[in-house]
């Protein structure tokens, strides 16, 4: 009895570490899904106008 009881049990951690796993996976995957739509380069960059503010538009020559 107390082989089939270890067995059970070790049986029982291998499930927890499997699903521990994919859940892992699963968080990965969204933040790379997340991630993705912010690397334009175009919305990174911000400009300083002549009174200090920052804004998101290029300032104009004159």
């Amino acid at each position: 009895m107390g082989s089939t009881q270890n067995r059970f049990i070790k049986q029982q951690k291998e499930k927890k570490k499997l699903q521990k796993k994919k859940e892992k996976e699963e968080r990965k995957r969204e933040r790379q899904e997340n991630n993705a739509k912010g690397g334009n380069l175009e919305d990174m960059i911000a400009y300083v106008d002549k009174f200090g503010n920052i804004t998101s538009e290029p300032p104009e020559k004159s």
